[in-house]
């Protein structure tokens, strides 16, 4: 490649506003395109449900973004000019200024409002923006007891992470398979493409939050905009059929639209399905030429305009609402967010008229003051993220210290989370214990049985009764059943358990106890559906988990009345749509009158219909209602009258009501 001195061109902006110091053609309708992308994002985070599957706007940004940059590598090296510390430069250029400046603005609104807890995750992806790294973080944070993450400012950061990584590998691989020739690096992306292609469609399925988050299973989007810049390189390639431009540019629109409004969060994502946003973008990028309706549909001056301001909007949208929802008790109206919306809009072109334009351009430092002032603003966040977390979220802020936070906690997981047992030492018999001495009962479920073993565990030791137990999020206490998105071993871990359940004679008494409608429905509030394995069969659509969980059911029954246990099972507990414990806590910092979180009884009886009416076909079996405990003349509560919390995030028990439900547990096995 030639010397970094040679002039070159300020890529990123695709600008008509901006002078290039190349020749390059300008494409309205890929900024009206951008538009196109950003819009449903928004729309779709702000909770619109019509526009359900408006998140694949970041895979057609993907797209874009691959064109775009590849389009003018190629031109640079097809010139022989072209300088990775000047890419590097502008990619700086680009994306940093905007970003920080978000970044900067999210602290106070932290500081004043997030609970420690929370703020020490803010000050985590503090740490890893900077270094591109959040897509990382917000993958290992993925679970069941963490902060709900439409409520993290950053969290959209995760696609700018995996689009610097690409950008970060891909020009040197250019740089060094160049010599070989554009067929021979076409052929090898293409094989890279069509093997990440099937990596993410076998992992939306199997391995779904990393497949989300990682730049593995999303480098096939990317590329498929770069291999668009290969094919249009040569521009006898760039046909001038009016009628295949009409129609390809068409179809592509309709690909992006039809996705929007047809996809949503159960869609299994980025897999195959991916290919209709992302070839529709592609479509549009090799068929939207001028004259045809697509440019001019694309290439309107509104649609251009939000083009333009699309990156800030897009920066800008996720920590509005994050702090505005953090900020209410309760989920904000449509009518809120509405305006939300449209707020996001002059904060973004503020930031692309004073902050992203200028930083474009020369006038504003040299390649060397660039990169310094890169750094030591990455290192002003790094240690401003470094010291928020070693200080646990400054929990002893001025707003924060005086804060009764001691109104309750999640109920100890005993053996979820305290002591999970590996296969083996479930093939040896080891399992969790808890209570007295006298081992006669056995406690087994998912999650939520882990919530309850501790405080059943105490309940059972003041008979001198002890107890095996044993749960895994996720993993319903079943045979051969699993989730197939979730709980990989689930199958194995409690038939296993089972297994040595019947056979231990001691054990008289077996409770199973699960967040049941998980399994029918195969979703958790807003989490992403599933589906069900049952005996290595997999159902293949959502409609049929009741039929699954219903023969898992019934057969993990019989096989434990058949080895004479007593058979308890705990009904499902109301779930909730917002945090509890957090609730009750921000209402006393933000000195705002709680309104304590609660369900129709309608609700939590039409969620459960299911369920319960599989539990009718059984007999011999004890159930423990839950449903007394919550609810009241209609309403199912979080809290009982006198404010003690029963819930602690959405679903899990706190400590006061597993001593409930242990209480009515042990009522019936020795009463």
């Amino acid at each position: 490649m030639a010397s970094c001195n040679i002039p070159t061109h300020s890529f990123a902006e695709h600008n008509p506003h901006t002078k290039l110091n190349i020749t390059l053609n300008y494409r309205a309708e890929i900024d009206g395109l951008r538009s196109i992308a950003v819009i449903p994002v928004i729309l779709f985070h702000a909770g619109f449900e019509t526009f359900s599957g408006g998140f694949i706007g970041v895979d057609v940004f993907f797209v874009i973004s691959g064109y775009l940059i590849t389009s003018i590598i190629l031109t640079e090296m097809e010139d022989d000019r072209f300088c990775l510390a000047k890419f590097y430069e502008r990619r700086a250029r680009r994306i940093l200024p905007a970003l920080f400046f978000v970044m900067a603005a999210s602290i106070p609104f932290a500081w004043a409002w997030m609970l420690p807890q929370d703020l020490k995750d803010f000050a985590q992806s503090l740490m890893a923006v900077p270094v591109f790294a959040s897509n990382f973080l917000f993958l290992s944070e993925s679970g069941y007891f963490d902060t709900q993450t439409d409520l993290k400012p950053l969290l959209h950061t995760w696609s700018l992470a995996v689009e610097e990584q690409y950008y970060l590998l891909f020009p040197l691989f250019l740089m060094f398979c160049w010599k070989f020739g554009k067929r021979k690096i076409m052929a090898t992306l293409i094989i890279v493409t069509l093997a990440s292609l099937a990596l993410a469609h076998w992992g939306a399925y199997n391995k779904p939050s990393a497949t989300f988050y990682l730049l593995p299973m999303r480098i096939w989007e990317i590329l498929l905009g770069s291999l668009s810049a290969f094919y249009l390189a040569n521009s006898n390639r760039i046909t001038s059929i009016r009628p295949l431009n009409e129609v390809g540019s068409l179809v592509g629109i309709a690909l992006i639209l039809f996705s929007v409004f047809a996809f949503a969060e159960h869609t299994p994502f980025p897999s195959l399905y991916a290919l209709l946003p992302t070839i529709g973008t592609v479509l549009i990028i090799l068929f939207a030429r001028e004259k045809t309706l697509a440019h001019g549909l694309l290439g309107n001056k509104i649609l251009v305009s939000l083009g333009l301001i699309s990156y800030s909007a897009y920066l800008w949208h996720q920590p509005v609402f994050a702090f505005a929802k953090y900020r209410s008790l309760s989920a904000p109206s449509d009518l809120t967010m509405g305006i939300l919306c449209l707020l996001v809009l002059p904060l973004a072109y503020f930031s692309w008229q004073f902050i992203e334009k200028p930083f474009r351009t020369k006038a504003t430092g040299r390649r060397k003051q660039v990169f310094v002032a890169s750094a030591a603003f990455s290192v002003l966040f790094i240690g401003i993220g470094l010291t928020g977390d070693r200080n646990r979220g400054f929990e002893n802020r001025d707003q924060i210290k005086d804060l009764a936070l001691d109104i309750g906690t999640i109920a100890d997981a005993y053996c979820h989370a305290k002591g999970r047992k590996s296969l083996e030492q479930l093939s040896n018999g080891e399992f969790c214990t808890a209570g007295g001495e006298q081992i006669s009962v056995a406690l087994i479920g998912d999650s939520h049985a882990g919530a309850l073993s501790n405080e059943l565990g105490k309940a059972l030791k003041r008979y001198d009764v002890g107890a095996w137990m044993f749960s895994s999020g996720w993993c319903a206490p079943f045979y051969d059943f699993r989730m197939v998105r979730h709980g990989k071993d689930c199958d194995r871990r409690q038939s296993i358990s089972l297994q040595k359940i019947v056979a231990e004679k001691s054990i008289k008494t077996v409770i199973l106890y699960a967040e049941w409608a998980n399994y029918t429905k195969g979703f958790r509030d807003k989490d992403t559906p599933s589906l069900m394995i049952y005996k290595g069969v997999e159902n293949e659509k959502l409609s049929e988990n009741s039929d699954l969980f219903s023969l898992a059911f019934i057969d993990t029954i019989k096989s434990l009345k058949a080895a004479d246990k007593n058979v308890i099972i705990v009904e499902p507990t109301p779930e909730f749509e917002v945090h509890v414990l957090d609730t009750i806590r921000k209402a006393k910092l933000f000195e705002t009158e709680l309104k304590a979180p609660s369900i129709k009884l309608r609700t939590y009886q039409e969620r459960n219909r299911e369920v319960f009416d599989i539990f009718k076909l059984v007999d011999g079996v004890t159930f423990i209602s839950t449903e007394p405990l919550f609810c009241k003349n209609g309403t199912c509560s979080s809290v009982q009258a006198d404010g003690t919390p029963l819930i602690a995030d959405t679903n899990h028990v706190t400590e006061f009501g597993a001593r409930m439900i242990s209480d009515k547990i042990l009522n019936e096995i020795f009463h």
